[in-house]
């Protein structure tokens, strides 16, 4: 198998270069299934997005979109999310902006409580998606 990761924690090539201009964080990336995480932050400022869960769910996706399309594929091909959330109380918000981004058909995905959180950091996402 063709590969754009050659192992946990190592992104090379193109991706690397583009996903550091980006200002993410990825895990690897491989031809046939990714294993994606991306930041909290806004890449444009390096901070933690304002706005509580419902913006950091939403700046999380569009992070984990601007790493598949790096990869040369997209969130219509992602298979399955992992979300990790701070605490269950944000559930509900955390999915109403969740479906924001998959309004028909959304990939399978698992919800879990973390725990040890960074101060101000409320979600996470893992993501596993087909390349085109």
């Amino acid at each position: 198998m063709d590969t754009l990761g050659a192992g946990p924690g190592t992104v090379i090539g193109a991706l690397a270069s583009e996903l550091e201009t980006l200002g993410l964080r990825v895990r690897a990336v491989s031809q046939a299934e990714g294993y994606l995480e991306t930041s909290w932050f806004d890449p444009t400022t390096g901070r933690l997005v304002d706005g509580g869960i419902r913006e950091q769910t939403r700046q999380v996706l569009r992070n984990l979109q601007a790493v598949l399309e790096a990869a040369g594929t997209g969130l219509d091909r992602a298979v399955k999310f992992t979300v990790f959330l701070s605490d269950w109380k944000y559930f509900k918000e955390m999915n109403e902006a969740y479906g924001e981004f998959f309004e028909r058909n959304p990939p399978a995905r698992s919800t879990v409580q973390g725990d040890r959180w960074p101060e101000g950091h409320l979600v996470a996402i893992e993501a596993i998606a087909l390349v085109k």
